[in-house]
């Protein structure tokens, strides 16, 4: 069993695909339209054969109150590997990207939370060598 694909609701997919692609730097796989929204997808350059995001429409009644609860509580709703957190954490800021947790050291890994402008909490990590 392999994760192939994971999702992430999104208020406007346009605007989450350019955040996910511009800002983070992730690349476009899938973008087919639907009604009037669209099976889009996201992958790592370093891995596009790899696990696709795909950058959900929020719609569903349910998401509003799931994600607004999860954002109060600073719960971020997915997590992306990196190599150096702090390097991260610069880059993304000076591309104007708010943090709602700088980098912290947690004991096994580095974190920091990030907000992707689209309704979530972002959190990117790196684990320390064992």
């Amino acid at each position: 069993m392999r994760i192939r694909l994971t999702s992430i609701f999104v208020d406007d997919q346009r605007a989450a695909l350019a955040f996910y692609t511009d800002v983070l730097g992730f690349t476009k796989r899938h973008d087919i339209p639907l009604g009037d929204d669209a099976w889009l997808t996201v992958v790592s350059p370093e891995d596009p054969d790899g696990p696709e995001l795909l950058l959900e429409p929020a719609g569903h009644p349910a998401v509003k109150p799931y994600r607004d609860a999860l954002v109060e509580d600073g719960i971020p709703l997915v997590q992306f590997a990196v190599d150096d957190v702090a390097a991260e954490y610069e880059r993304l800021t000076a591309r104007g990207v708010t943090f709602t947790q700088p980098p912290t050291d947690i004991g096994n890994a580095v974190v920091a939370v990030l907000d992707d402008t689209c309704g979530n909490l972002v959190q990117i990590l790196a684990m320390k060598p064992a």
